[in-house]
């Protein structure tokens, strides 16, 4: 049987199934979201069966999608390890020990916001920024009694402000190329955008930070038994900063993250053994299943004794504690690959495209049409790669520098994916640390008025560069 082109309706049909089976399996029963995204894998596939697609070609099309987040999915296991593996050390109790003593719960929020996008500037990767100092912070939020959907969102909108900005990221990179821009041209353009959302950020971080109500853990008593019970746990050294600073020089050297990553947690998992007293056995346990209190040899305390607290904050980690995030990205690649195979994507954009005549309409127009390849493929590439392609020459046409769209790429893509609740980066988020995507949103205040701000540039005519004329 022939392929034909889907039309609109048949390429809408998947859409609106994944936003119902949801919007109402998810956030109304409360059913597992990796079951959801078959479900609607199921219906694209009907879908491509119907305008003459086979199984084959739809595989085909699956492979493609999970072959091409490898490299994220590699990234995710690395962080797994490193959580598990700074654990074992003390690193991230030392960390979250000097934390709780040294930051004022009113300025935890803006703390996290701006340690975190220093962390992902300089080393590229969101992913590696909250998986190590964004678990510590959110451990100092436990202990300190502060909301953790709140924490969470900071974490994740400073992560994204280095992943967005910094040279070294993949995505930032990424941007440029699609759209036919410089890469540092396209740095200093995106802080029209960013630097106005940071400040909305940082405004509203401070304002909850003093607003906020104090839980019980926050009780002068609680946090010194906790912190009394952290030092009885484990031994403070200064080598154990060393797994952080093999991160740092392997970003500075541009050295690939994910051989660092798993050398910081060789290294971290040395550490733990001389300092801290594990067995190799427990150094493996901690790396690949995951950190348990009860791993702690010779601690002083009995398990029961210790806080509840402390579990919660130190039991986590480890390869396989990723391994449910690897499943719904698998989940979510399988609509997306089939949805991308029959052209529902293409057929839905080059319908918006016939559509625009201004500025404010292109600009519109590609921050809907990025957004929509966020919420179809949980992809931050394809957010960015596929209407990249679509809108350049039109751009061109306009009169507009190729610079217009690369930040607009990355407000309404970089910034958005990970909000959404089924991709690659919400996923990894969410699971890093501990915090359901839909409850740390409202707190991620980066990743949202990136777009609402590009928008309003592409109404107003501020911050739109045009065309030289040379170059036209």
């Amino acid at each position: 049987m022939a392929f034909r082109k889907p039309t609109l309706l048949e390429a809408l049909i998947p859409i609106f199934g994944v936003f119902l089976f949801l919007g109402v399996g998810y956030g109304v029963f409360k059913l597992s979201t990796h079951g959801l995204l078959l479900l609607a894998a199921f219906v694209a596939a009907m879908v491509a069966k119907r305008v003459g697609y086979k199984w084959d070609d739809m595989f085909e099309g699956i492979k493609e999608k999970i072959s091409s987040s490898l490299p994220s999915i590699f990234v995710m296991i690395a962080v797994g390890a490193v959580i598990g593996s700074w654990i074992v050390a003390g690193t991230i109790p030392m960390m979250i020990y000097y934390g709780v003593k040294i930051i004022s719960p009113q300025y935890l929020l803006v703390t996290a916001f701006l340690v975190t996008a220093v962390v992902s500037t300089f080393t590229g990767t969101s992913f590696g920024s909250a998986g190590t100092i964004g678990v510590a912070i959110m451990g100092i939020a436990g202990a300190l009694g502060i909301s953790l959907p709140a924490a969470a969102g900071a974490v994740v909108a400073g992560a994204v402000f280095g992943d967005k900005l910094s040279p070294f990221s993949d995505t930032t990179i990424l941007a440029p190329t699609a759209a036919g821009a410089d890469l540092y041209d396209h740095i200093k353009h995106m802080l029209y955008t960013t630097v106005p959302s940071a400040l909305l950020a940082i405004t509203v971080y401070l304002i909850a930070g003093f607003m906020a109500p104090k839980t019980s853990m926050s009780s002068p008593e609680q946090v010194a038994k906790l912190l009394s019970q952290l030092s009885t746990l484990f031994n403070w050294n200064i080598f154990l900063l060393i797994p952080p600073v093999i991160i740092f020089y392997g970003a500075i050297r541009k050295r690939p993250t994910v051989p660092y990553m798993l050398f910081s947690s060789v290294v971290a998992g040395v550490l733990g053994m001389i300092f801290q007293k594990f067995s190799l056995k427990g150094v493996f346990t901690g790396i690949i299943n995951g950190f348990n209190v009860s791993l702690i040899p010779n601690s002083g305390l009995e398990t029961s004794e210790i806080m509840k607290e402390i579990s919660t904050l130190l039991n986590r980690g480890g390869m396989m504690g990723m391994m449910s995030t690897v499943l719904l990205i698998i989940c979510a690649l399988s609509f997306a690959g089939i949805l991308s195979k029959y052209g529902a994507m293409d057929v839905i954009l080059d319908r918006l495209k016939q559509k625009i005549k201004s500025v404010a309409q292109l600009v519109s127009s590609t921050v809907l049409a990025t957004i929509l390849m966020a919420l179809a493929t949980g992809s931050s590439y394809m957010a960015i790669l596929i209407p990249g392609e679509l809108f350049k020459d039109l751009y061109a046409e306009k009169g507009l520098a190729p610079k217009n769209l690369s930040r607009t790429l990355e407000d309404s893509g970089t910034c958005v994916v990970p909000i959404v609740p089924w991709s690659i980066a919400g996923t990894f988020m969410a699971g890093t640390l501990g915090v359901p995507t839909l409850s740390y949103l409202p707190w991620a205040v980066l990743c949202y008025t990136g777009f609402m701000f590009a928008l309003l540039y592409g109404f107003t005519g501020f911050g739109i560069a045009k065309l030289k004329t040379e170059k036209k």
